[in-house]
């Protein structure tokens, strides 16, 4: 790079006292004229989540109105200029001011922008559009201050005035608000916008203002409801027209012709908009739904037709390991099967009969015939190649071997899928018996009888005390936000973060939490460990800080803002601050129970009653000739005492509500099947509705085993809150049918 070649062009003031807001983005039109984009260079997030109008002595780094809605100055804006070949730039014609307006700059091309960014110019129209990240409140207040927070994404058919700091959104206007005194001043008009700042160097008298193309904010919007809710950053993207790629072999179909595709650097999706020949907004729909992209900060077609985005990662000035470049492409022609390998054991003492199964494993272009190959290796070496779909095959000798299914279509496409097997190590069989009590639910401050049984091929079982009972692990943990049984620990001894919090941090992993806080380093907001222990001994935090995550708010750890979550259920909210305050109170390492004993369950204070508690017993063995040791576990999930329609395992002749619930009978006969539930020292049922008065009548019966079996307990009458059935003693664990229109039934001790 010769450095003595370079040419200053353009030079844009910006202060450097206080961040942010800069901006992003640069891109020519077909006549190689260049724009610019500029961010407002305003320290806002010190504004309450509202307008930075801070107009007093020694606040210029938190008045917009210096530089957005400042016709005599470049930042808040998208310049448009004309670079020549001697280093400077002449001024195209048509930009929002004619060389020469007394108090402009001519190279403005739009105003009233707060942060644009990723801009991108229509081929065909020559319209630009670009992505504006609005501020971070949460919550409007039109009485003192104005609107919430709205991200927008923009069009720009002429030059104009995008209304910031003044309006956002739809044009929503702020109240001109005094800083020194705390009082609202009239709404600014968005036909006749006046800056009367004391930063203000150009004119008073602004343009109309042109309203957001797309606009959304923390809540769910009603308008645009594809774009979800929580923390939001607009991120422009391209307008996709097949001209513009020549002969590219992988172009994107012509449905996509002229339709702009977007993304939100907190919110991962990517959505695809129509627009009209004249500009219009059509509608929205989402790209590659399945597709979560982390921290998308740049999305552009490349010159192969293929769409490239680049992802930043979770969180902020992080140097973050998940950081990539994706490349999207358009397959048109043949795919790849998909492939599912699976093994009907997948460790044993040898000699040991495995059937390999492709169950599963499909093709989605109707008519491919499909050929299958399993490649079978004992300890990395050969050993075996079985032309079937489904083979059977006999392990004689120990060793780890793995099974490598490979499946081709007609046209050539492969994919694979592997499954190892260990032979030579028997697992052990554990089984969780509960002697006296009830094996579904849970009843608070009850206790259950139980003992385990352990049985190893190789070691022996606790029967015959060839295996100790102290080598046993067994512990229970109650789950207050319901049980992920894929994130039980397999640790022995306890139940480690990563399960006892299971649901709360998949609820973190699919929201934007990530993109603020870590749980270790400060990010944007304060680590989870901080949270965790700032609030260490406070009985209250937990309903102040869900109310907060739903809610919004800010000014505990600074100026930022924490957005609204308002479509998080308040039991989700709870279960997530119950995670991030965890750190604050470490848990002891778990004492085993023992494997024959009573267990009473007591649910932590704090917690709701309509959890679970999970008890687990394991085993790890002692391996056996040369192969790994064996972990044999069995889960008893105890569950409140409700059994909700939504959780039915079948159904016949009942029309669903969306909400999992009954919502009509088909036909006399209907029912719900409700597999191994047991009704022992289970005395009544009641049935709860989601009506308060009758909705008809008729007969519910609970039968056992079948639609047709026994009956256990039966009711005529009317269907409502008082609905109650007698359970005889006796009856133990059965398959439970039931026919109602009840939303959930009580099962009471």
């Amino acid at each position: 790079m010769n450095i003595s070649s370079k040419k200053k062009v353009l030079d844009v003031a910006v202060q450097r006292f206080e961040c942010c807001h800069v901006g992003g983005g640069m891109v020519f039109d077909k006549n190689k004229n260049l724009y610019l984009s500029t961010g407002d260079n305003t320290f806002s997030r010190a504004s309450d989540g509202f307008s930075p109008l801070d107009e007093r002595p020694g606040m210029f780094t938190r008045d917009s109105q210096k530089g957005s809605s400042n016709t005599n100055d470049l930042r808040g804006k998208i310049l448009r200029i004309h670079p020549e070949a001697n280093g400077t730039y002449t001024i195209p014609k048509g930009n929002l001011f004619k060389p020469g307006t007394p108090l402009t700059r001519p190279e403005i091309y739009t105003m009233g922008n707060r942060n644009p960014w990723r801009l991108t110019i229509d081929s065909k129209t020559g319209w630009l559009y670009w992505g504006e990240v609005g501020p971070d409140g949460s919550q409007d207040d039109f009485e003192h201050r104005g609107p919430q927070s709205y991200d927008e994404f923009n069009q720009a058919k002429k030059p104009g005035n995008y209304g910031w700091p003044y309006f956002v959104g739809n044009s929503f206007p702020y109240h001109h608000y005094n800083f020194a005194t705390k009082e609202p001043g009239p709404l600014f008009d968005p036909e006749h916008p006046v800056n009367t700042s004391p930063n203000n160097t150009g004119l008073k008298d602004l343009p109309p203002t042109t309203p957001a193309f797309i606009w959304y904010s923390k809540q769910q919007s009603t308008k645009f409801p594809l774009m979800e809710s929580g923390g939001n950053s607009a991120v422009g993207g391209p307008i996709f027209h097949a001209a513009d790629f020549g002969n590219a072999a992988r172009l994107f179909p012509s449905y996509y012709e002229g339709k702009w595709f977007i993304t939100d650097w907190v919110r991962g999706w990517i959505n695809v908009v129509t627009i009209d020949d004249n500009g219009n907004y059509v509608s929205m729909e989402r790209f590659l739904p399945n597709q979560k992209l982390r921290g998308p900060i740049d999305m552009k077609f490349g010159p192969n037709g293929d769409l490239y985005i680049l992802e930043y990662g979770n969180g902020y000035f992080k140097d973050n390991p998940e950081a990539e470049l994706i490349r999207i492409e358009y397959n048109g022609g043949n795919r790849k099967p998909q492939v599912q390998a699976t093994a009907s054991k997948i460790a044993g003492t040898v000699p040991l009969t495995v059937n390999l199964s492709s169950a599963g494993t499909k093709d989605d272009d109707e008519g491919d015939k499909l050929t299958y190959s399993w490649k079978i290796t004992k300890n990395g070496a050969p050993f075996k190649t079985i032309a079937q779909a489904n083979p059977s095959i006999t392990f004689t000798t120990p060793g780890v071997y793995k099974a490598l299914l490979t499946v081709s279509d007609t046209k050539g496409a492969i994919n694979s899928k592997a499954v190892e097997v260990k032979a030579g190590n028997e697992p052990p069989v554990i089984t969780f018996n509960v002697t006296k009590g009830n094996s579904s639910f849970f009843f608070p401050g009850k206790s259950i009888a139980y003992n385990v049984s352990v049985v190893d091929k190789e070691d022996g079982s606790l029967a015959n005390k060839r295996i100790l009972p102290s080598r046993v692990a067994i512990s229970a943990n109650y789950l207050s936000e319901g049980y992920n049984m894929t994130a039980i620990a397999s640790k022995q001894g306890a139940t480690d973060a990563g399960a006892q919090y299971a649901g709360a941090m998949a609820l973190i992993a699919k929201s934007d939490c990530k993109s603020c806080h870590s749980v270790t380093e400060k990010v944007l907001g304060p680590a989870f460990t901080q949270v965790g222990l700032k609030y260490k001994g406070d009985p209250g935090a937990t309903d102040r800080l869900a109310k907060k995550i739903i809610s919004g708010g800010q000014g505990v750890w600074g100026d930022a803002q924490m957005p609204a979550h308002p479509t998080l259920a308040d039991a989700d909210a709870k279960a997530i601050v119950q995670y991030i305050l965890s750190p604050g109170y470490p848990a002891a390492k778990a004492k085993s129970l023992p494997v024959t004993g009573t267990y009473t369950t007591i649910v932590p204070q704090g917690s709701n009653t309509a959890g679970s508690f999970i008890l687990r017993a394991a085993y790890t063995d002692r391996g056996s000739k040369g192969i790994a040791a064996q972990t044999g576990e069995q889960t008893l999930v105890l569950s409140a005492p409700v059994l909700p329609v939504s959780k039915a395992n079948a159904s016949h002749d009942l029309y669903m509500a969306g909400d999992g619930t009954v919502a009509q009978i088909k036909n006399a006969g209907a029912w719900l099947q409700f597999n191994h539930i047991d009704l022992t020292d289970i005395k009544k049922i009641t049935f709860i509705t989601g009506s308060r008065g009758a909705i008809g009548s008729g007969t519910i019966a609970l039968r056992a085993a079948s639609p047709q079996g026994k009956v256990i307990s039966s009711y005529t009458g009317a269907y409502d809150k008082n609905m109650r059935l007698n359970i005889p003693d006796g009856v133990g664990i059965t398959d439970l049918y039931r026919c109602l229109m009840a939303r959930r039934c009580h099962c009471g001790p």
